[in-house]
């Protein structure tokens, strides 16, 4: 019982860096990045876990980038079971004006990420970083997986043009 009880305070911490985060954050919407996890790539350690990821930008008026990557908790609690299948979207906002085309999107992102799912699972990440920190991901929507378990923790995203 005290387990779970430590699994909830890290959940409650992390839920709240992401509505504090995005106070934080400044910018102009730019576009919608949306990544997709590679089937058979998830390691979970249970305090670190990553995913390779495929990712497309879609700028507000339609152009469209592709990058890779990789995806995960950096520092947490990781105690899911999941299916190799997670889809997760973010709104891109940038204190500049960026040229689609050029992959200013491609770099380290960090922030405060959560999730938890019985079959169906929900969770949420608020990242900053890219281009000289240039980026905030907002979290469009939750973000979606199937399997069980919860995960709390400091989470990341490195993306780099797709070859």
């Amino acid at each position: 019982m005290l387990y779970i009880t430590r699994l909830s305070a890290i959940l409650v911490a992390c839920l709240s860096l992401l509505w504090i985060t995005p106070a934080a954050a400044e910018g102009t919407r730019i576009g919608v990045l949306t990544c997709k996890s590679i089937p058979g790539t998830r390691v979970n350690l249970i305090i670190r876990s990553t995913s390779d990821v495929e990712c497309v930008f879609r700028d507000d008026i339609g152009k469209v980038e592709y990058y890779i990557g990789e995806t995960g908790i950096a520092l947490g609690a990781d105690l899911t079971f999941k299916k190799d299948e997670e889809t997760f979207a973010f709104t891109v906002l940038s204190a500049s004006k960026i040229v689609v085309g050029e992959h200013t999107l491609a770099g380290r992102y960090v922030g405060g990420k959560a999730s938890a799912s019985v079959g169906i699972g929900v969770g949420a990440a608020v990242l900053v970083g890219g281009n000289n920190d240039n980026f905030s991901l907002q979290p469009l929507a939750v973000e979606g997986n199937t399997g069980i378990g919860a995960a709390a923790g400091l989470g990341f995203l490195y993306i780099e043009k797709s070859r």
